[in-house]
Parts: structure tokens; C-alpha cells; sequence
């Protein structure tokens, strides 16, 4: 379809984990122009601030990352706050689309909208077949009402808005702070951490259990440019890798590529959240050719490789 050659296009939240990685992918489509606000001097949550950004950048194409996010304990300890920006930002940026005619909007939500219970594989046609996981339902549901205003939009005004539906992300880059980060930072910042202090056990989240779902930051990239590129319709699409693994999986491997040989002890007084999550990833491959290319173990590695590389670039710096 080519619809984002010469266009001009405006990405909010391209600044962070993942916008830096869709920056590069929407590059290399050869927009005319493509515009990053900053939330310094761009609160997204004022409609007036969008205004005056779309009236400099007069956006063709709109790709909607911004979000505030968190794991299982920023979810937690932040439930009105997550629930009134996400779904604040996404609402008024969709009408300031409608109202300044752009001709595409593209609307990256979250896994967390699928119902606690949803049947293994999530297909899309599941969104409302039930209440998202308590922990994450205010961020889920900011994120879902945001599907609906596309869909509304749409059927009312015509407007070009596409929803998209990412699994759990990882990859160099992340963020790896204990109290707002993703369980697979937040894993491999303890076991890395055991490593280097000779510890001789870690205490994980949870029962080890619950299972989730995994897809590398460069490929959920590669996901949304292309179908911002050529996908059209107001069906939302999920974007993964159809691999699901557990939790204690999942830190068994990440002991190993660490080398961290310790003990991994569970705290079930802290909550799993979902108890399984994997995606049918069948529409992303069928409307706009995607699929995911990076196995879990080699972006684990690369992601381990890209954090100690960090630490110790920090730890040069403080010296």
C-alpha cells in the first residue's frame, strides 16, 4: 500500500523503549517528514498542546505509543493514575485527528485488555468475552476504550484508525528499574545481581505458574511500520510470537544464560496477575505479512548483554 512514503507523520512516545525502535522502522518507509514530540513540551493530555502540535506539523499519519506503564507493582500502586493518562492521552489525540483530517491513525494498545480467563490462544474476537486480570485492569481498559473510539470514529467520521494489540516486550534498551519495570528486566536485574554479589538464592514473584507470552522489541517494531504501511481496517490485530512459556521457566532460562547457579525461591504472597497469556498471531501474518523473527533465548542473550554492558558503563562513569 505504501501509505507512509512522502507522508508526513507524527509518533508520540518515540523517544522511548519501543519508539525508538518504530522511529527506525518508520524511517526506512521515507516518510516526508516524521515528528517526535516530547512530553517536556507536549503533555498529550491537554487537548490545546495537541492542537498547536498538529497545527506545526500538520501529521498525515498519527502512531500512538505514548502510554504510562509499569509491571504487576506499578499497576498496583498507581491503578486511577494509569487508567486517567492512558486513556486522557488517547482520547484526545484521536479526536484532534479526526478534527484535523489525518488521514491515518495508528493506535498501539496492550495485551492487558484481553479478559483474566480468555481461551488459550487470545484471538481478537475474545477482547470482550470478560474482565481483563484485577491488577492491570484500569491500564487495560484505558487501552480498550481507545479501540472503541477508533471503531466509533470510523463508522461516524470515516477517520482511518487501526488498533494493535502487542504481547509483553523486551530487549536492550528496557527499562530496569526495580519498581516500575516488566518481569523479564525485572528478572534479569536480580539474577545478574546475584551473580555479581555471590548470593546463593534469589526470591521471585508469585508461584512461578503463570505463564506469558514474549515479543522482542525490534519485532513488535517491524509489527506496527508495517501495519501502518498497508493495513486499513478497524479490526484490531494482535502482534507476538506465539511462544508461551512460565514464569519459572522463564527465570530457570535466564539463571542459565546469567550463570547464575543459585536457588530460586517463590514468594506466593505476591500476586502471578494473569494466569496464562499467548496470542493468535494468524491476522498480523494474513492482513500485512507479520511474524515474528527473534527466538526468546537469543533475545534474552542480547538483552543480558545490552544490561551489563549498561551497568558497567554506569559504573565507569560514577568512578
Amino acid at each position: 500500500m505504501n501509505d507512509i512514503r512522502g507522508r508526513r507523520v507524527v509518533l508520540t512516545g518515540g523517544s522511548g523503549f519501543l519508539g525508538r525502535c518504530v522511529k527506525q522502522r518508520l524511517q526506512a518507509f521515507s516518510p516526508s517528514s516524521l515528528h517526535i514530540p516530547r512530553s517536556a513540551s507536549c503533555d498529550l493530555r491537554d487537548r490545546r498542546q495537541i492542537e498547536n502540535l498538529f497545527s506545526d506539523c500538520r501529521p498525515e499519519i498519527v502512531v500512538h505509543l505514548a502510554a504510562v506503564v509499569g509491571g504487576i507493582g506499578a499497576n498496583r500502586k498507581n491503578p486511577g493514575s494509569y487508567f486517567y493518562d492512558n486513556a486522557i492521552m488517547g482520547i484526545e489525540l484521536i479526536e484532534q485527528c479526526r478534527q484535523f483530517n489525518v488521514k491515518k491513525v495508528v493506535v498501539v494498545g496492550t495485551i492487558c485488555a484481553y479478559p483474566k480467563f480468555a481461551r488459550i490462544p487470545f484471538a481478537e474476537d475474545q477482547l470482550w468475552e470478560g474482565y481483563p486480570e484485577e491488577t492491570n485492569a484500569p491500564y487495560g481498559l484505558a487501552k480498550k476504550m481507545l479501540l472503541v473510539q477508533a471503531q466509533a470514529y470510523r463508522q461516524q467520521y470515516g477517520l482511518n484508525a487501526i488498533y494493535l494489540l502487542p504481547v509483553n516486550l523486551y530487549g536492550p534498551g528496557d527499562n530496569f528499574d526495580p519498581v516500575s519495570s516488566h518481569v523479564i528486566p525485572a528478572l534479569i536485574r536480580k539474577v545478574v545481581e546475584a551473580q555479581q554479589q555471590g548470593r546463593s538464592e534469589i526470591t521471585v514473584w508469585g508461584s512461578g505458574k503463570a505463564s506469558r507470552e514474549f515479543l522482542f522489541v525490534e519485532d513488535a517494531a517491524e509489527g506496527i511500520a508495517l501495519a501502518t504501511d498497508c493495513y486499513n481496517s478497524g479490526e484490531p490485530v494482535n502482534l507476538g510470537s506465539s511462544q508461551e512459556i512460565t514464569i519459572t521457566e522463564l527465570t530457570e532460562l535466564i539463571c542459565e544464560l546469567v550463570d547464575f547457579r543459585g536457588r530460586i525461591c517463590w514468594d506466593p504472597s505476591k500476586p502471578d496477575g494473569q494466569p496464562r497469556r499467548c496470542l493468535d498471531t494468524v491476522r498480523a501474518r494474513e492482513c500485512f505479512g507479520f511474524q515474528s523473527r527473534t527466538a526468546l533465548r537469543a533475545g534474552l542473550l542480547e538483552t543480558i548483554n545490552w544490561y551489563r554492558k549498561s551497568i558497567a558503563a554506569h559504573s565507569e562513569r560514577a568512578a
